[in-house]
């Protein structure tokens, strides 16, 4: 079987992410239940970090550790990559040792040039385009929370980042509609948004975004890497806060997310994200569950 690679969510059908979910939603229920289930007892799976995290390093080592297998942490320090070995030549090594490969650094476009030459899958951790795995775990919440996502209507506020990019392809492939609402010189990659079609749209201001949306979306107004950006990015983000006032505009049970870090009083309010429209604390559990589904199709 040929291998498989996680570098966007178009690398699968909606038909094998929709599975993901329910598969994620299982393995939760059984973890909870303490079943002992280690289909990759023995594999390794290497993880590249050029971007420090949290969230991603932890749920992917605990999640090989409760499937019975290894994570191997490398910083750009612990591998030749930071003394400017190919990374086609770094691809063809820990492939061939390693059982699959997680990276989370700049770009996107080395992922794809490993991937290229990795003998084993290679899942994206983050790159400067896409963030797929938090996807897979925000439509895990979604689903636990209000059932299918098909038909409703999604708002992200706030910077056309990677995150967005995600969320856009999330439109095409899980059937939603999304509305962004960015300010002038932060919208989403045109080609991502054009790929869309009618699926995600370009708004004028956060409440034609968020008037009557069943999920509100936003991220940090300044990502790792833009911290000498934060002066400027604070005067244009200033009107994509998301507040209490913004989401009375949504329907009355919508749902708040955010990937975390957050930045209570910057780009959300302490009300909204630690109030009852907020799973947040979900969608950050959920990333180990999603990703042990996602080891699970790719590995086994």
């Amino acid at each position: 079987m040929a291998k498989r690679d996680f570098l966007t969510l178009m690398d699968c059908t909606p038909q094998e992410l929709r599975r993901l979910i329910e598969r994620a939603i299982e393995l939760k229920r059984m973890l909870r239940h303490r079943d002992v289930y280690e289909p990759l007892k023995n594999r390794t799976l290497a993880m590249l970090f050029e971007k420090s995290s949290t969230r991603t390093r932890v749920s992917f080592e605990v999640a090989m550790a409760q499937f019975g297998g290894h994570a191997l942490f490398l910083s750009p320090r612990d591998t030749q990559l930071g003394r400017g070995e190919p990374v086609a030549d770094t691809a063809r090594v820990l492939g061939r040792m390693a059982d699959a490969v997680m990276i989370r650094n700049h770009s996107q476009a080395v992922q794809q040039e490993f991937a290229a030459h990795s003998p084993a899958p290679v899942i994206n951790g983050l790159s400067n385009l896409h963030h797929p795995c938090q996807l897979l775990a925000d439509m895990q919440t979604w689903l636990e929370h209000r059932g299918e996502i098909r038909g409703r209507t999604a708002a992200w506020i706030g910077d056309g980042n990677n995150m967005c990019h995600s969320w856009i392809e999330g439109a095409r492939q899980f059937g939603y509609r999304l509305r962004i609402a960015a300010p002038r010189g932060y919208a989403p990659n045109a080609d991502i948004l054009a790929a869309a079609g009618d699926t995600a749209v370009v708004v004028d201001s956060p409440e034609d975004a968020v008037r009557d949306a069943d999920l509100v979306v936003t991220d940090v107004w300044a990502s790792m890497g833009q911290e000498s950006e934060q002066t400027a990015r604070a005067e244009a983000f200033r009107r994509y806060q998301v507040n209490e006032a913004l989401m009375a505009l949504a329907r009355p049970d919508a749902l708040f997310m955010h990937c975390l870090p957050a930045h209570r009083g910057e780009e959300v309010t302490a009300a909204v994200i630690d109030g009852p429209h907020s799973v947040v604390w979900d969608e950050a559990e959920n990333r180990l569950h999603a990703q042990k589904a996602l080891l699970e199709f790719l590995l086994t």
